[in-house]
C-alpha cells in the first residue's frame, strides 16, 4: 500500500497554480490568523506554529526517496514568510540538494511579513530559488480592511509588493469580489484598483467573497450594515475595479470557482474586452456564460 512521503495536519491549502507542486509545510496555520472572512485555518489543530527543523527535513529527504523529478514546491502553510530569512535559506538549500530539477519554490505571503525583511533578504531567497509570492490584499481600502480585521493598510501591501517588485520576485496578488458589501461596494473596488495601479503586480486575481461555515463571525466584525452583493452586484462592482486599474502587462484572471463570470486577459492590452464581457453580463442576463450555483466553490 502506497503511503505518502508526508503526514499532512489537514486542511492543506494552495494557490489553485501550485496543483502540480510538492506541498512541504514549514509552519501550522496562520500566525495572524484573525481575519474575520477566513476560515482556513481556524480549526484548533491548525494552531499557528513553526515546524521544527529536524521535521522538515525528513520530510524533504522522505519526498526525495519517494518522488522522482521535482520541479515545483509550495512552502505551506498560510504564512512560510514569517520565518526569519536564515532558515528560509537553509530550507531553499535543503530542496535544492534533494531535487535537482527544482525549478521554483513559492508561498503565501502576509504584507506584514515583509515589513523586517530587507530588499536584500529577499533578493537571497530569490537566489536560492523562491521565485513567486503569493499575497492576499483582498482590498485596498482601509475602511474595509479595518472591518475585517485584516490587520493591514494599503501602505502596508503597497510597501510589501513595492519590495517583491525591487527584489525581483514574482507577485501574485488576490482581491475579494464583495468583501465590502454593498455599503462599501465602489470605495473597495476603486482603492483597490488605486492599490494595484501603485504595485503593477505580475499576476492579479479576482475571488468572490463567500461564507461555508455562515456569516455570523464576519457580521461581528463588519458591522450590522453589511448586505452581501447579488450577482449583478459583484458584477458591477468588477466593472467599476476594471475600469479604474491603469495597468501595464499584468495577467488578469477571474476564474477561480467562486466566480459566476469567467474573465481572463492580460492588462491593460485587454481592458476593453474584458470589460466588453462585463456589460454584457449587466444588460443581458443569459447572453454571457455563468458558473451555476452548484458548479461553485472555494
Amino acid at each position: 500500500m502506497y503511503s505518502f512521503p508526508i503526514d499532512y495536519v489537514e486542511p492543506v491549502f494552495r494557490p489553485p497554480s501550485e496543483a502540480k507542486s510538492l506541498i512541504l509545510p514549514v509552519t501550522n496555520g496562520c500566525s495572524w490568523n484573525k481575519c474575520t472572512f477566513c476560515e482556513m485555518y481556524t480549526q484548533p489543530q491548525k494552531k499557528f506554529r513553526a515546524r521544527k527543523p529536524e521535521d522538515v527535513r525528513k520530510d524533504i529527504e522522505n519526498a526525495a526517496k519517494s518522488l522522482g523529478g521535482v520541479k515545483r514546491v509550495f512552502l505551506a502553510d498560510g504564512d512560510a514568510m514569517v520565518l526569519p530569512t536564515r532558515r528560509l535559506l537553509e530550507i531553499l538549500g535543503e530542496l535544492n540538494a534533494a531535487f535537482p530539477e527544482l525549478q521554483r519554490v513559492a508561498s503565501y505571503c502576509l504584507p506584514r511579513n515583509l515589513a523586517k525583511k530587507t530588499v536584500e533578504e529577499l533578493k537571497q531567497l530569490r537566489e536560492a530559488g523562491l521565485k513567486i509570492l503569493y499575497v492576499g490584499m483582498e482590498s485596498g481600502d482601509d475602511e474595509v480592511l479595518r472591518r475585517i480585521n485584516k490587520g493591514e493598510t494599503w501602505e502596508s501591501t503597497r510597501s510589501a509588493l513595492v519590495k517583491i517588485r525591487e527584489a525581483g520576485l514574482t507577485s501574485s496578488v488576490m482581491v475579494l469580489n464583495g468583501l465590502g458589501g454593498e455599503t462599501l461596494s465602489r470605495q473597495h473596488a476603486i482603492n483597490t484598483a488605486t492599490l494595484c495601479n501603485e504595485t503593477q503586480p505580475d499576476y492579479l486575481s479576482t475571488l468572490v467573497v463567500s461564507f461555508p461555515q455562515g456569516e455570523a463571525r464576519f457580521r461581528e466584525g463588519f458591522g450590522a450594515d453589511f448586505v452581501p452583493l447579488s450577482q449583478q452586484g459583484l458584477f458591477e462592482e468588477i466593472k467599476t475595479f476594471l475600469e479604474h486599474l491603469e495597468l501595464d502587462r499584468t495577467i488578469f484572471r477571474s476564474d477561480h470557482a467562486s466566480n459566476y463570470l469567467i474573465l481572463k486577459g492580460t492588462l491593460g492590452r485587454d481592458k476593453q474586452a474584458l470589460l466588453d464581457q462585463v456589460n454584457l453580463a449587466i444588460t443581458s442576463p443569459g447572453a454571457v456564460p455563468l458558473r451555476a450555483e452548484w458548479q461553485r466553490g472555494l
